[in-house]
């Protein structure tokens, strides 16, 4: 699992503790027991393509894969192997890199098709000295899309001497017609439980002395990725002095400590504005960054609504004693509504602090919204007041006009309704613009009788409308209607027979003789609305401008 160093210079933990075979591979179950069964039933495949965040392990699967294919044992005699033994020749070299049959190619500098014309060019010529020639591509997504589809017919029909393997974090980015000729693994983020483990065998390794909170940071702050991980516990090491100092790492992170994030957050709940604000500058002061504050909270209510809905959550393996301990007491005094809303607010104020010239400005005003919503009612606990509040014997009612269309019913109001425009106009009148507005322009009518109604419908009309439609007919005239869809096209709907009508009646206008001198003198004037029809002729004179449009001016 070590890399040796060059020359007696340092070498990174990422590069260091490098696996070197499978069983160092961590978090990757499924993509090791299938290379296994396929090695122990010789059922290789000739192209394989990982993908996965950075630092999971894609380049080192790769290169494992080149070895196991290549190894000779330490007798020289050996075939493919799950186990190789890091001894051969081959092994060594290509652990080094200088393999000659094993070529890493870098597709983010290399992008052309000259360079995979180089590549196709080699793959007819046999290995020198290994059992199988490899190609590995890093950030193959990279490569262009000509150079994609010279590679297609080799990568399809390879030489029996000749396996590809590809790496990407971009996979969306790969034709399929290149997915499609390749066997893909999806390496998963390491668990903290995995990186836990590694920065412990390294730093008893080391001779490093590390507090457990320390590297549990580390761990979540490595986001799944290995090499981020030993990155930080890199750092680390060098900011303690060689040791691990939990102190030290909380600096170094720009975090709050965990405990004080939890009680700004029983401050959130509790509406305690004051004490929040004290808190927050207090632990600002000591160093911690506000974004990691924001994000420490956001990660606090996601957490305690999945203990919420999932009260065996709070078991998981991932959370420290101090996690539990606040988790199952913060779910005795809260509830999804509230978290949600907390969600909700918290990471539209991550974007105002990534924005604000002075983030702990922004992240103290967004703290105060959150404290202050918390003496607010929820949706629900409004409508409970409104029930206990309301004078009406049957509180039900009250909900019942909040829900379904509110509609003002005058006594008589069925007999109102003896044509489709009667019950749009006592539409339009109770503010139910939306029915009014699909009934006038996707509706054809053909029959409205009392009780029954027939039309067609375009397809606009979705059942939401039918089903407010038929509330609104029976809340105004007392009784259920039969609403019928009649198959055919919307062609005489109410306002295309109304913009008909309209332009009927401006023709006519424009056919009286002095309307018809006045658009021929000013080319370009339109008639453009009727505010009363002409009843004689003596009356033209003093209703003309009402028919010529204002761009007649």
């Amino acid at each position: 699992m070590v890399e040796e160093s060059e020359q007696g210079q340092y070498v990174v933990l990422a590069r260091k503790y490098r696996p070197q075979n499978f069983e160092d591979l961590l978090g990757q179950d499924a993509l090791v027991q299938t290379l296994t069964n396929a090695i122990k039933s010789n059922r290789l495949h000739h192209a394989y393509i990982l993908t996965g965040i950075r630092g999971v392990g894609k380049t080192t699967t790769a290169r494992l894969i080149a070895k196991a294919l290549n190894c000779i044992g330490t007798d020289g005699k050996g075939g493919p192997t799950t186990h190789p033994c890091g001894i051969c020749e081959n092994c060594k070299s290509i652990a080094g890199g200088y393999n000659i049959d094993v070529l890493e190619l870098d597709a983010a500098s290399r992008t052309g098709v000259d360079d995979i014309r180089d590549i196709l060019e080699g793959v007819r010529y046999k290995p020198t000295n290994c059992r199988y020639k490899v190609y590995i591509i890093d950030e193959v997504h990279m490569l262009s899309k000509s150079a994609f589809n010279a590679l297609l017919k080799t990568l399809e029909e390879p030489p029996a001497h000749v396996k590809f393997i590809f790496a990407t974090t971009e996979i969306r980015k790969v034709p399929v017609t290149v997915l499609s000729r390749c066997q893909r693994f999806d390496l998963q983020r390491l668990k903290i439980d995995d990186l836990m483990k590694l920065f412990n065998r390294i730093v008893e390794a080391e001779n490093l002395k590390a507090d457990e909170e320390a590297l549990h940071m580390v761990a979540a702050a490595a986001d799944g990725s290995a090499r981020d991980g030993l990155s930080l516990l890199d750092q680390a090491i060098s900011l303690g002095g060689g040791k691990i100092r939990t102190d030290i790492v909380k600096e170094m992170l720009g975090m709050a400590d965990r405990g004080q994030a939890f009680e700004i957050f029983d401050m959130l709940l509790s509406g305690s504005m004051d004490e929040m604000l004290k808190k927050l500058q207090e632990v600002y002061k000591n160093g911690a960054n506000p974004t990691a504050i924001i994000n420490d909270l956001i990660n606090i209510t996601h957490q305690l609504t999945k203990v919420l809905l999932l009260p065996a959550y709070v078991n998981d393996e991932n959370f420290s004693e101090t996690d539990r301990k606040y988790l199952k007491e913060f779910s005795t005094k809260t509830n999804v509504a509230t978290l949600s809303r907390m969600w909700q607010m918290l990471i539209k104020g991550l974007g105002e602090i990534q924005y604000a010239p002075v983030p702990i400005d922004a992240l103290e005003m967004v703290l105060v919204r959150i404290a202050y919503s918390a003496h607010l009612p929820t949706p629900a606990e409004v409508l409970e007041n409104v029930k206990k509040k309301s004078e009406l014997k049957n509180s039900g009612e009250v909900l019942q006009k909040n829900v379904a269309p509110v509609l003002v019913t005058e006594p008589g109001a069925a007999s109102k309704f003896d044509k489709i425009e009667d019950f749009i106009a006592f539409l339009e009148k109770n503010r139910q613009m939306r029915v009014a507005y699909t009934l006038k322009n996707d509706i054809e009518v053909v029959k409205f009788e009392d009780g029954a109604m027939s039309f067609k419908a375009s397809a606009h009309v979705s059942e939401d409308f039918l089903r407010t439609l038929g509330q609104c007919l029976e809340k105004s005239t007392g009784k259920k209607w039969t609403l019928d869809i009649v198959p055919g096209e919307v062609i005489l709907s109410i306002a295309n027979i109304e913009n008909a009508k309209k332009e009927a009646e401006q023709k006519d206008v424009a056919d009286t003789p002095l309307v018809k001198a006045i658009l021929q003198e000013f080319k370009g004037a339109k008639i453009e609305t009727l505010v009363r029809k002409v009843s004689s002729e003596t009356e033209e004179d003093d209703v003309v401008n009402d028919y010529v449009s204002e761009d007649f001016y």
